[in-house]
């Protein structure tokens, strides 16, 4: 996939996180770094609501990578980066935000929070990439 369709795909999902989070919990996502722990409270209220129908590996698959856009894309906003296509695994290719030699995988913390340990903290993990970015 091309750098620019790639770019225009996680801009075009990071929109339907904040579409979704407003049609869905009334919450309001901006890209400000304020916005990045709504996204914790956000995937836990998809578990609340839609109990084992949140776990369907279908909407695993979309909250992840929506949620995943979102931090990358607020990530951007703030530091820069650019998305890859990463084809290591062949059964389960991956987009990861690559700034300055280092590797964030958006999406990962995103499933961690969702499918295996709801402590797991999404601002955590995005408060600590950019620090690393950005010192």
């Amino acid at each position: 996939m091309e750098q620019q369709a790639l770019n225009q795909l996680m801009r075009e999902s990071a929109e339907d996180a904040i579409k979704t989070s407003k049609e869905e919990f009334d919450i309001d996502l901006d890209f400000s770094p304020e916005s990045i722990a709504l996204v914790d409270t956000i995937i836990l209220k998809f578990l609340a609501t839609y109990k084992e129908q949140a776990l369907e590996d279908k909407a695993v698959f979309t909250i992840c990578n929506i949620y995943g856009a979102y931090l990358g894309e607020t990530f951007r906003k703030l530091a820069g980066g650019q998305w890859q296509y990463n084809l290591q695994d062949e059964e389960a290719p991956s987009i990861m935000l690559i700034y300055q030699e280092k590797t964030f995988a958006f999406a990962g913390i995103c499933y961690e929070r969702l499918v295996n340990d709801s402590n797991i903290s999404v601002k955590r993990y995005f408060d600590e990439a950019l620090d690393s970015a950005t010192h």
